[in-house]
């Protein structure tokens, strides 16, 4: 006759907040510009307002989340998805220990995903801050670089930075689709209200009316920057 198993308090579930408000905010909002400027860069002429526009957006949300990756939640924070290589190894082999918390925030492939993907926009943004179309775009610190600098940095922000930031875009609503579909795992409902059902024992991310303004002071000084980049071209 076997015994049941008991569940404790460290082992029942309950809603842990993993993404704070800022975090989610910073999400939606940088998913919309991505979207915005492919398209109006597509469009061309009188859409390439707004390109720039939604470009100097981008580049306050890069700073913002910046500054949030150090002084944001304990699941936003950068220390909490840089992995070590035996790390990713452990991960990889299906052996993480339970310490890592790889089903809270960002799993080391989840990890890799948002590196890239911020890496690359960065790359972009600042290709775009310099480039020279040649016609009638230049971007805002083009008169800080060489000719052949802002030609260069044109190419790619049209052609390959473009592309891999659309793949990269592809691949992360394609994980999305397949944790949904083969692991019944929604990760789209966490990022919207910031919960996750974890043990008990999970350690939460400050999501208070304190961490909330000081993402808003933030988010003013990364807009400002932004703005006094661009109005550099002006």
């Amino acid at each position: 006759m076997t015994t049941p198993a008991t569940t404790t308090p460290d082992d029942a579930t309950r809603p842990v907040r993993v993404w704070d408000l800022p975090t989610r905010v910073f999400h939606w909002l940088l998913a919309a510009a991505i979207v915005g400027c492919v398209i109006t860069g597509q469009v061309g002429g009188g859409a390439m307002v707004w390109h720039f526009r939604l470009g100097e957006t981008v580049l306050a949300l890069l700073v913002f989340r910046l500054l949030w990756g150090f002084l944001g939640g304990r699941w936003s924070r950068f220390a909490s998805f840089l992995y070590a290589p035996a790390t990713v190894w452990r991960y990889l082999r299906g052996g993480s220990r339970p310490d890592e918390h790889h089903e809270v925030g960002h799993n080391p492939l989840g990890a890799f995903s948002v590196w890239a993907m911020l890496g690359l926009l960065a790359v972009q943004v600042g290709t775009g801050l310099v480039a020279d179309d040649e016609i009638a775009n230049l971007g805002p610190l083009n008169r800080f670089v060489e000719t052949a600098t802002g030609l260069a940095a044109t190419s790619w922000h049209k052609g390959p930075g473009k592309l891999l930031i659309i793949v990269l875009v592809l691949l992360h609503v394609a994980a999305i689709v397949y944790y949904l579909v083969k692991k019944r795992v929604n990760l789209v409902r966490p990022m919207w209200h910031g919960d996750k059902p974890l043990p008990a024992a999970t350690p939460a991310s400050a999501d208070h009316g304190g961490a909330r303004l000081k993402a808003l002071l933030l988010a003013l000084l990364a807009g400002g920057l932004a703005w006094y980049v661009g109005s550099l071209g002006t």
